[in-house]
């Protein structure tokens, strides 16, 4: 298996995050995310030369049509739908990972019988993931240094919030719930 392709659903910084780790190893990207452009998430994603699309203007499915097949579709979303229309844009011998977690009882209609078909014709896979081992948080620490080397300071520029101090954790609790455009909310304990 040699992905080619990739597609992100959602462009928080868990889809920001994949779709770095995915142009790191050379891969074609294209995200989808909900917010029109341009912001800081989608100026991100095309500054290591992944494309942003919003789903306003373009549908999961024919954002396959457009740009895939694709050969690898990471989830990060929350939203079932997203799964369920994610299944239908995957391409032959694709995997589709799940990294969200989706609460309450949201019931949604899907075609079952298509999706099963192309899943077992297409030899199609589904995994889900939500954790990690050393090996992986090693991996990631060269990820992110190749990406410093790569894309020289866009690590960065995912610190959005910055609170001085542990004192101030009212603070630092109200940017986590209520920051607008935040990425990461962080706690500076000493002088950068």
């Amino acid at each position: 298996w040699r992905p080619r392709k990739a597609a992100v659903m959602g462009a928080g910084t868990v889809g920001l995050l994949a779709t770095l780790a995915l142009r790191l190893r050379g891969l074609e990207v294209v995200t989808l995310g909900r917010t029109p452009k341009p912001y800081l998430n989608s100026e991100l994603i095309e500054a290591i030369g992944a494309r942003y699309e919003t789903t306003v203007d373009l549908p999961i499915v024919e954002s396959a049509k457009k740009y895939g097949p694709f050969d690898l579709i990471f989830e990060a979303t929350g939203a079932s739908s997203v799964v369920f229309e994610s299944m239908q844009a995957l391409g032959k011998n694709g995997v589709l990972v799940l990294s969200s977690i989706t609460g309450a009882n949201k019931m949604i209609e899907v075609p079952a019988d298509k999706i099963n078909l192309e899943y077992v014709l297409g030899n199609k896979v589904t995994v889900g993931t939500v954790n990690a081992n050393r090996e992986y948080f090693e991996m990631g620490v060269k990820d992110m240094a190749h990406a410093e080397a790569e894309y020289r300071g866009w690590l960065k520029r995912l610190l959005t919030h910055p609170v001085k101090g542990l004192e101030n954790y009212q603070d630092l609790l109200n940017q986590l719930t209520t920051a607008k455009g935040a990425i990461k909310v962080f706690c500076e304990v000493a002088e950068l």
